[in-house]
């Protein structure tokens, strides 16, 4: 139970984090898109280094479907544990947006309008995802202690040289449909990120389990 805990928790103040850091760097950039990206950015990577060091040790740390999913495929979950983590995930992300609505005095349900699409789009999502489970995979089989700051400033950087701004994560982008906000994207557009994402960790364990076999 201390894990599922964890995971929703987790998630919950990752999607807090990730959407209170985009509104108040919009607030104060005044519409200075670089602006509000740099403090998103910051915060994200700062918020990650925390969650994962602290939760780590009793849940992983996934707060991602795709990385349990990639946990899974290499037989380190079984199949109750990952549906379990994935309940957990959807549900913490969706609340960790409610909470950051009622801490800026929003409208509770929101439905976002911000076009998020298009080829590059989903390449990115795609190439995104497949770099951050790989230095989750890399870094937990050689270098575990360094695991919160590899992925903190994967993310970090991964904001800036993506157009896709790094979502790598089907719960963060559901949840940010929920948000008409500096970092929503719309409802019709999650299905192509989702994918993508789904895409690349099939990938991953693929390979991880042909490398394994050599």
């Amino acid at each position: 139970m201390k894990s599922y805990v964890s995971e929703f928790i987790g998630t919950a103040l990752l999607l807090a984090i990730v959407a209170g850091s985009g509104l108040m760097g919009e607030t104060l950039g005044a519409g200075n898109a670089a602006v509000a990206l740099l403090g998103n950015s910051i915060a994200t990577g700062a918020g990650l280094y925390v969650l994962i060091t602290l939760l780590g040790p009793i849940s992983g740390a996934h707060f991602n479907p795709v990385v349990t999913l990639m946990f899974w495929g290499l037989g380190n979950l079984d199949l109750r544990k990952m549906l379990g983590y994935w309940t957990c995930q959807f549900t913490g992300a969706i609340t960790g947006i409610w909470v950051t609505h009622l801490m800026f005095s929003l409208p509770l349900i929101q439905d976002s309008t911000k076009v998020r699409t298009g080829h590059g789009i989903w390449v990115s999502e795609f190439i995104s995802t497949l770099i951050l489970l790989l230095v989750i995979r890399i870094g937990d089989q050689e270098t575990k202690d360094r695991v919160p700051m590899l992925v903190a400033l994967t993310v970090t950087a991964g904001y800036w040289f993506t157009s896709s701004t790094f979502f790598a994560n089907p719960a963060v982008a559901l949840a940010r449909s929920f948000t008409n906000t500096f970092v929503g994207i719309a409802s019709k557009d999650v299905l192509g990120f989702v994918i993508a994402e789904v895409l690349a960790v099939l990938v991953i364990i693929v390979l991880l389990k042909k490398a394994k076999s050599f």
